[in-house]
């Protein structure tokens, strides 16, 4: 027979390429041995035939070799093992999709007649005889139903569970890969993976019953949580348990209890995935313990008890999620049930805890967060578009509705997905084609995992290519993707060629992405009759949960207001019935839906008729989630884009939302100068008009996350400097004019103060400032005194006057020289007198913060460097009474200044840690150590932490905690003006969660998170007190 084959090749090579074979030399010396071991031609023809069907002909016919050859050095006859042709097609199918399965089978001809004839039948097992099959391999009695225990000892009945747990795998494998339609019975083939797990664990709890002393004192249940819990388990995955202990008798006392059930727990682990002494089969999977109370941090058995008090305090909104999918799966049976009827009600209720839809999707959000970049498109369970979606679609639907819907509470997806469409919350065609891309998906995960029996969700890495397929093209090329191996291989699963899977992978994902906007938020608008057959009605009942379930407090009048947005037939509710549903959940995610959604709808009353506002809208999903944050979140900013329709428009486009800059504020303010010189009024309008315009875009900017905190600042010390100064301008000329004379009879400038002065204007800020005058040449004192009054008359008229209904910018004079007893504009000689003789230290140390602002450049130069530099930045150490007194004033001020009925701690200006502590500590540094170093010469307080910090006067811990507070109280009055609107609260902390929430947004939070965001502010102003008495009080 051997030298009749060695002298005519069958094949030809065309043979070879049409079965698919790549390495062709290689190919023509396996199927030369095949001869030699006696394998005839027609058998031959067979296998060729069954290679062109298989993953990857190369591998499944390098593998067949060596089995062959393993089992003839075992004295084995091929023949034997493989008694007919179905059975070579069902082997070599199976060595086609798994390499790891071929590898295994070379020294264990058990795998090979599980794979080829299971002779056993185990595809046709239902749960018990699995069961039953695994203890009696462990030497367990079946029928004991409570406590079966191994009789083998461990490394012996490990052995034996562990060989026939991947005999049964092999043969579900087998029926896997040879189905004419993989898709088509993939839960089947799930549920079998499923009913083969719980019969391990059964067999492993046997196992550590007889290996743990005490067993026979505890009863033991298994829950299986996750894919295991619904029966939906993969070939390869961690499986996701709980345990639940409870005494077996009176005796057993908690220590005993919990000791021995934890040591059952970790014996039954170490079974299942631990290399054990003297067992030489490889380990089944990875057991997961972290979805039980407490996660990693909670003891590994509990009692039903402890279980119930867990759920009952403790639990995250997300933990109700997951115990959707619990299933009693190995162990005490009464038990297991017990554990089921002690948290079923937990779960049909938990859609009515506080922010619970909210929650799961920013859990949900998170997790797609946390993949690697690179991996991103490759997911195929996290992955946006993947399974995970699918799953989450279906369970939100049924634990929003399963609470009044008993019909919807199952816990396998696509039995859900079936139970939803047959009670008329999805679809028919909706629930089918979601049904086929979970399956897909599944298969695809699967084929993934077959190969090297190893944990994977990914699809194949495709290079350059891997990014891409939802919004933005793949870069693809064929010839690579033809290149690409595991591509191949996945696509020949499929009948499919490599770019044929790669578009159906992402359509598939786009249409689950697609599906879920539109099976839980388009049925939450009223029915358009004549639009679309398929439409879901709800009931009226299951549109108020649903609309409850997104965040909104009152869901009727959410409701009106979604009917009278998408009435009729206007341009408007067309748009508006493409807008929602994406706007809805949007407007969901912020803090007050219900203000998101009325601000919707008030604006297009305002704009949506005429304009091209929604058109925008439509054609930008970016700007109109940015819209939808912005109105649910911002009381301040959904008022003030209902003046101006220009401002939705910048939402559009980053460049738009980032402050102006100086010159550019000058151009309009020129501009306006020329335009008004004539009207106070419509000069004030058009300077306080400005002001509020850019508020407005910085207050869009920072809430979009164009720009940072700093940026926010300066971008408004920028717009106050401007409007300042051209006023200032517009004030001298009309003085000027009015007195008759032809040039100002003196200089004027305007000297920055306080946070004006350190260029940190939040948007409720007032401008601190100093006015001083300095006569001209030719000008008498008090002419030059009269017209400087008159200019600062006008300047507070413009600004802050009844000359507009704008709002007013407040100029705050209290700091000049003698303070509200001295006159509101001084001359430079008289500045110059009074810082001389009379300043006391206090004024020193705000001098810190003097700066240039507005008005004539030499005067400002002259004062800072002649008068302020020399006391800001003394040559002589400050005297103990010095500091003294300037501890003094603090603590008076601390005392007197609040307002009445707002707590110490609750104040973000005077409060306990808050701004003014640390500027103060700051600034009595700056006193003591900038006469000898210039760096320290800054107005702005973080400048001026940073040089403290790179000299060591202030220790780099002690400034990430000043650092820390002044941000988070700088940024929180900033969020609390832009969320409720109202100057006179901006300082002062609320009290009540909720609006804390609204704050906490503005400080990356997600909504609905008061309660962390005020732990954590009042940590950080606490620990700022601590330093703040340390550095400036000088408390040890």
């Amino acid at each position: 027979m051997g030298t009749m084959a060695s002298s005519t090749h069958q094949f030809g090579v065309l043979d070879l390429i049409r079965a698919g074979l790549q390495d062709l030399d290689t190919a023509r010396t396996l199927l030369d041995e095949l001869r030699a071991d006696g394998i005839d031609d027609d058998r031959l023809c067979l296998l060729m035939k069954t290679l062109e069907q298989t993953c990857e002909p190369d591998i499944a016919l390098r593998n067949l070799v060596d089995i062959i050859k393993a089992l003839q050095s075992q004295g084995r006859d091929f023949h034997q093992v493989i008694t007919d042709d179905a059975g070579l097609v069902r082997l070599v199918t199976v060595l086609g999709v798994s390499d790891e399965m071929g590898k295994l089978m070379r020294f264990r001809p058990e795998l090979v007649m599980a794979a080829a004839s299971d002779s056993c039948e185990s595809h046709l097992y239902n749960h018990a005889q699995r069961r039953a099959h695994v203890l009696e391999a462990v030497g367990a009695d079946p029928a004991d139903n409570r406590m079966p225990k191994a009789t083998k000892p461990l490394a012996e009945a490990a052995t034996a569970l562990r060989q026939t747990y991947r005999k049964q795998l092999a043969a579900i494998m087998a029926q896997d890969a040879t189905a004419d339609d993989p898709i088509e019975i993939q839960p089947r083939i799930s549920q079998e993976l499923s009913d083969l797990a719980d019969a391990a664990l059964e067999g492993a709890l046997a196992i550590a019953r007889d290996e743990v002393d005490g067993s026979e004192h505890v009863r033991f249940a298994i829950i299986g949580m996750g894919k295991l819990g619904a029966r939906e388990l993969n070939y390869v995955s961690d499986v996701d348990l709980i345990y639940v202990v409870e005494p077996a008798d009176a005796d057993t006392n908690g220590m005993t209890l919990n000791r021995v059930g934890t040591k059952m727990a970790t014996t039954l682990q170490r079974v299942c995935q631990s290399v054990i002494m003297g067992v030489a089969e490889p380990t089944l999977w990875q057991i997961d313990g972290g979805l039980r109370p407490e996660g990693k941090d909670g003891p590994l058995v509990r009692k039903l008890e402890s279980h119930k008090a867990y759920y009952e305090q403790w639990a995250e909104n997300w933990e109700f999620q997951a115990l959707l999918k619990a299933r009693p799966v190995a162990g005490d049976p009464d038990l297991g049930q017990a554990y089921m009827d002690m948290t079923r009600p937990f779960v049909w209720t938990a859609s009515k805890r506080d922010n619970f839809v909210y929650d799961c999707q920013q859990m949900r959000k998170r997790v797609e967060d946390l993949i690697p970049a690179p991996l991103k498109d490759r997911e195929i369970k996290l992955g946006r578009g993947g399974l995970r979606d699918v799953e989450f679609t279906v369970q939100m639907l049924q634990l929003v509705h399963g609470r009044a819907d008993e019909t919807l509470r199952t816990s396998s997806t696509l039995e859900s997905l079936q139970r939803l469409a047959e009670g008329g919350y999805v679809s028919r065609r909706q629930a089918k084609k979601l049904s086929w891309d979970y399956r897909f998906e599944r298969v695809m995960e699967h084929r993934q995992q077959m190969w090297a029996l190893k944990r994977t969700h990914l699809f194949p890495d495709l290079g350059k290519a891997s990014l891409g397929g939802i919004e933005r093209k793949r870069d693809t090329n064929d010839d690579e993707l033809n290149h690409n191996l595991e591509l191949r291989r996945l696509a020949r699963a499929f009948h499919m060629h490599p770019e044929e899977l790669v578009d159906k992978y992402d359509e598939t994902r786009r249409e689950v992405r697609h599906l879920h906007m539109d099976i839980y938020y388009r049925p939450m608008l009223p029915i358009n009759a004549g639009l679309d057959d398929e439409q879901v009605e709800l009931s009226a009942n299951a549109m108020q949960e649903r609309f409850a379930s997104i965040g909104f407090a009152d869901p009727d009048a959410a409701m009106r207001h979604v009917t009278a947005l998408t009435a009729g037939i206007s341009r408007a509710a067309k748009i508006n019935r493409i807008l929602l549903p994406a706007a809805l959940q949007w407007l969901g995610e912020g803090q007050n839906p219900d203000m998101g959604l009325l601000n919707w709808r008030k604006l297009e009353e305002h704009f949506g008729t005429d304009s091209e506002y929604l058109g925008f809208l439509r054609d930008s999903p970016s700007a109109a989630q940015r819209l939808c944050h912005i109105l649910s979140n911002s009381r301040f900013l959904g008022d003030a884009l209902n003046k101006s329709v220009e401002s939705v428009t910048w939402l559009g486009s980053d460049n738009d939302l980032r402050p102006r800059s100086r010159e550019s504020l000058d151009v309009q303010t020129h501009a306006s100068l020329e335009r008004n010189a004539g009207s106070i009024n419509d000069f004030a309008n058009s300077i306080r008009a400005m002001r509020r315009h850019e508020i407005e875009r910085i207050g869009l900017g920072w809430m979009s996350g164009v720009i940072d905190d700093k940026a926010s600042l300066a971008g408004m010390t920028d717009v106050y400097d401007a409007a300042i100064d051209a006023s200032l301008t517009w004030a001298i000329r009309h003085q000027t004019q009015e007195m008759g004379l032809d040039e100002a009879p003196a200089a004027i400038a305007v000297i920055g103060m306080g946070r004006y002065g350190g260029r940190e204007v939040n948007f409720s800020s007032d401008a601190d400032v100093i006015i001083i005058y300095r006569p001209s040449d030719n000008a008498d004192d008090n002419q030059a005194n009269l017209f400087a009054r008159k200019v600062q008359e006008d300047l507070r008229a413009i600004l802050q006057g009844p000359t507009t209904l704008e709002p007013k910018i407040e100029l705050d004079m209290d700091l000049r020289p003698e303070g509200k007893n001295g006159p509101l504009v001084r001359s430079y000689a008289s500045c110059e007198e009074y810082y001389r003789s009379w300043a006391s230290t206090w004024e020193h140390q705000a001098l810190l913060r003097a700066r240039y602002a507005a008005g004539d450049a030499a005067l400002a130069e002259d004062f800072l460097m002649n008068v302020a530099d020399p006391l800001r930045y003394p040559k002589i150490d400050l005297t103990e009474a010095q500091v003294a007194e300037i501890r003094k004033l603090k603590a008076r001020m601390e005392a007197e200044r609040l307002p009445r009925g707002v707590r110490r701690d609750r104040h973000l200006k005077l409060g306990k840690g808050g701004l003014s502590d640390v500027e103060w500590t700051i600034q009595l540094l700056q006193l003591q150590h900038a006469g000898d170093n210039a760096n320290l010469r800054v107005n702005g307080t973080m400048q001026a932490l940073d040089e403290l910090e790179r000299r060591k006067l202030v220790s780099a811990g002690d400034a990430v905690v000043l650092r820390r507070a002044w941000w988070m109280c700088t940024a929180a009055r900033n969020g609390s003006y832009l969320w409720s609107g109202r100057v006179n609260q901006a300082d002062i902390l609320p009290d009540d969660t909720y609006s804390l929430g609204g704050l906490a947004v503005y400080l990356g939070y997600d909504a609905n998170r008061g309660q962390h965001f005020e732990n954590d502010l009042l940590a950080v102003m606490r620990k700022a007190r601590d330093v703040t008495e340390r550095l400036f009080y000088g408390l040890s």
